[in-house]
């Protein structure tokens, strides 16, 4: 009975399926692109029989100055996928619109659109790299929105701000822009928040769960300016945001947390160096995707070698990429879980 009631969108939908939404056994976890890094946080929840601001002052002035933009152009989110969705809900019309996105790229685009029956033009990381401007504006055709993951899940690709303003300006008033820098902490200078100055048809999405160690926080922001925000607020739910998770957000984000964040990645991106170099003179290995972000995509020679690192309790991230099943992403943790690495990378074939 309850089938026949299903839209025929959601009955054949595709669920996005998480590195934790496999039931695994393991000692070293470095397949959900994660900090290693646990911080100690304080709560006094003395009141929450009331309900919390809808947009809580402290955070959002807080992440403003971080991002060196004006609170107004801040809307706190449950975790970018919320930002994602929004945008989608707000901007395009079921059965109608459409959006565009680069693959392979991060997979809730593509699960948001199809739950809420919006069309995707499915173009090519190669092409958004690599054509010029007026090509790329040409595939997108009609789409209201275009999705640019930056630096891009899973390759950690770069597609550099001249060519983002580009796009904008080529699309105004046509489509709108929405630059994921899930991953921007560890490349900060590529950040297209500063092209919000020029362009009203840009919108950034960020998070806490990757460089700021907060994954089980599930806290994000929407980074846009006002009008192309307020439709946004109007969509969003009343109380987005909890009492908890705001005062542990405000935390994270005071002086000191930012620069134990901005030391954090320096060492990250230091035994991502590491790894690379590891990688490249493993015998197991054939191709490494150099890239941004708290990760290394490669191909194996042998996607049996996962199956090894699995049985030691090593866990990476397997998935099939540019129509091969022998790619594996590694999140770059402490140099006590990449040994877990070494060790099986120079275990006998």
């Amino acid at each position: 009975m309850s089938k026949s009631l299903l839209p025929k969108n959601i009955a054949e939908l595709k669920a996005y399926s998480s590195a934790k939404s496999e039931k695994l056994t393991g000692t070293t976890w470095l397949n959900a692109n994660e900090s290693p890094y646990a911080k100690e946080f304080k709560l006094s929840l003395g009141n929450l029989n009331r309900y919390p601001e809808p947009q809580p002052e402290y955070v959002i002035d807080a992440y403003a100055k971080y991002a060196q933009l004006n609170a107004e152009q801040v809307l706190m989110t449950r975790g970018a996928d919320e930002g994602i969705e929004l945008l989608m809900r707000t901007y395009c019309e079921s059965g109608k619109d459409s959006i565009a996105i680069f693959t392979p790229t991060y997979g809730m685009y593509k699960v948001s659109a199809d739950t809420q029956n919006i069309a995707i033009n499915e173009l090519s990381q190669s092409l958004l790299l690599n054509a010029d401007v007026s090509e790329i504006c040409a595939s997108i055709g009609g789409a209201k929105l275009v999705f640019i993951c930056n630096p891009n899940n899973p390759t950690g690709s770069l597609t550099p701000t001249s060519k983002i303003a580009a796009l904008a300006k080529s699309l105004s008033g046509k489509a709108l822009v929405i630059v994921d820098e899930a991953y921007i902490e560890f490349c900060p200078e590529q950040s297209a928040a500063p092209l919000l100055q020029d362009f009203e048809n840009i919108a950034v999405l960020r998070t806490l769960s990757k460089a700021f160690a907060l994954a089980g926080l599930r806290t994000g922001f929407l980074l846009a300016n006002t009008e192309l925000l307020a439709p946004v607020r109007k969509v969003i739910a009343p109380y987005p945001v909890s009492t908890a998770v705001a005062m542990i957000a405000e935390q994270a984000l005071n002086t000191d947390s930012v620069t134990q964040m901005r030391r954090q990645v320096s060492i990250l991106n230091r035994n991502k160096d590491s790894l690379k170099t590891l990688l490249s003179n493993s015998p197991k290995v054939t191709q490494i995707l150099s890239g941004e972000g708290n990760f290394v995509t490669l191909q194996l020679s042998d996607r049996s070698f996962i199956e090894t690192a699995m049985q030691q309790g090593t866990i990476m991230r397997p998935f099939s990429l540019y129509g091969e099943d022998n790619w594996l992403r590694i999140s770059i943790g402490s140099e006590q879980e990449l040994e877990q690495v070494r060790l099986w990378l120079e275990q006998p074939e």
